[in-house]
């Protein structure tokens, strides 16, 4: 089935070819990755329609490259549906069919024994992504014999993070996100997993791979990231001087907050003792006088001494008046 003006996978309408493999020549131009992960994307998008909203629900069963469809703008299609079947109805998870499709393709477990799934189809289509990420074909004879079959390859690679950089396609020329790298292989890892319980849904990787396709992907900031040695070096020297100065800074700028801490503490401090000397002397005054006063009332002699000259005028005449008194008395009874 075909689409009209759609192109098989890697011809460009204008009819120069952008392949997605690492065989080059005059007239061909390398897909870069953002184009790659848009064509994914849109394969990812095709496939999730025939598992999930078509009526019944449809097993493509012969997903690859060479049945993907470009149009203009590289939209991607599926096409060419002679091996599909519908999917299994009811209390059924496979269909039973003769085992047909295309070698490098197929998963392992209904090249086995032939029960079709679903997920026969996630692992075709996470080989079709392993070939847009590494350039390289599902199944390659001219290759050294243990990288003839692209999974079989690429499977010791995904255990190891520190190699995930041997298996992105050379003709990039580095242009492409690492972090994107890594989140496309992880795709792929789950994809062609040996288990079809453990490869993901049709919707999980359209959102996956529709995150992908929609980053702004900037060329020099991958460049400056993959520098040459001699210049991560003096990067780094450069970023280690700079720390260095920072904590220097800091360092100071801590000195010096502490001593502005221990000069207002001591501040502090002595502000207290002198408030605590002054409520204490103001205590003790307080406590003087009242002694003082208690003293007075209790010693009647005090009291008096300490009483008024117009208190001590009138006792004085007091006791004239009755001196005298007592002289008129001795008279008369003389």
């Amino acid at each position: 089935m075909h689409f009209s003006g759609c192109y098989p996978a890697g011809l460009r309408p204008s009819g120069e070819h952008t392949d997605i493999h690492q065989d080059t020549g005059p007239h061909r131009k390398v897909m870069d990755w953002s184009t790659r992960m848009k064509v994914a994307a849109g394969a990812a998008r095709g496939l999730e329609y025939l598992h999930n909203k078509m009526t019944p629900p449809i097993i493509y069963r012969d997903l690859k490259c060479s049945n993907i469809l470009l149009g203009d703008g590289y939209h991607p299609k599926l096409s060419d549906f002679g091996l599909a079947k519908v999917g299994p109805q009811g209390d059924k998870t496979h269909v039973s069919t003769r085992v047909m499709g295309t070698y490098g393709y197929c998963a392992p477990e209904y090249a086995m024994t032939g029960q079709l799934t679903y997920k026969s189809d996630i692992f075709s289509f996470g080989v079709v992504l392993l070939e847009l990420i590494t350039g390289r074909r599902a199944i390659d004879n001219r290759r050294p014999s243990p990288e003839q079959n692209l999974v079989s390859w690429a499977r010791p690679l995904f255990k190891d993070r520190k190699k995930f950089h041997k298996m992105v396609d050379p003709a990039l020329q580095g242009e492409f996100p690492i972090r994107g790298l890594y989140q496309a292989l992880a795709i792929a890892a789950m994809c062609v997993q040996e288990l079809p319980t453990l490869r993901p849904q049709t919707s999980d990787i359209v959102t996956a791979l529709n995150y992908l396709a929609s980053q702004t992907y900037d060329p020099q900031t991958t460049t400056q990231s993959r520098s040459s040695p001699s210049s991560r070096r003096t990067s780094r020297k450069d970023g280690d001087k700079k720390r260095e100065e920072d904590e220097s800074t800091s360092r100071k700028d801590g000195e010096q907050s502490k001593s502005e801490e221990d000069e207002s503490t001591s501040r502090k401090d002595g502000e207290q003792i002198k408030s605590e000397e002054d409520e204490s002397t103001s205590r003790k005054d307080g406590e003087q006088s009242k002694s003082e006063e208690d003293e007075s009332i209790n010693d009647p002699n005090t009291t008096q001494s300490r009483s008024s000259p117009s208190s001590r005028r009138t006792s004085r005449k007091e006791d004239v008046d009755q001196s005298k008194r007592e002289e008129d008395r001795s008279t008369k009874s003389d």
